[in-house]
């Protein structure tokens, strides 16, 4: 393998970008809970971020986030997106790297994927399906 290659290079992400991640994570939910962002698309908001991913050269993150029961993503996205320089700014001074990431702020969809599949998981059809006995199949088209 050339020596430039980095052997995990399809693995996903590395240990170092996993615990930049949760540092910036921590960090983030911090600047937010304090609540020093003036914005009326986040007043009284409640925000969850459930991951951060780095890049591989930590130059920039991706946050994943979640407004508490899912009401106006796209609104607080777009209004986290508008404050990043100064949240940014901010978990300067609280991490430590010679760096901080630019940010990119992106709705979490994975509780609501989650939701769907288990309101499909609870729906007339699949109980009745799953209640047949095994090798049983439907007649109904």
């Amino acid at each position: 393998m050339p020596r430039h290659q980095h052997p995990s290079r399809d693995k996903g992400p590395s240990q170092r970008q996993l615990r930049v991640g949760e540092m910036l994570r921590h960090a983030l939910s911090q600047v937010l809970i304090r609540g020093d962002i003036r914005d009326d698309d986040l007043s009284g908001v409640s925000v969850t971020i459930t991951q951060v991913k780095p890049s591989g050269d930590m130059r920039h993150a991706t946050v994943f986030c979640e407004p508490l029961g899912g009401k106006n993503a796209d609104k607080i996205i777009r209004a986290l997106n508008r404050h990043k320089a100064f949240i940014r700014g901010e978990m300067g001074h609280m991490i430590e790297l010679k760096f901080t990431p630019e940010l990119r702020f992106v709705e979490d969809n994975s509780f609501a994927e989650a939701e769907k599949i288990e309101n499909l998981l609870k729906s007339e059809r699949v109980r009745r399906d799953l209640s047949k006995p095994s090798g049983v199949e439907d007649d109904e088209p």
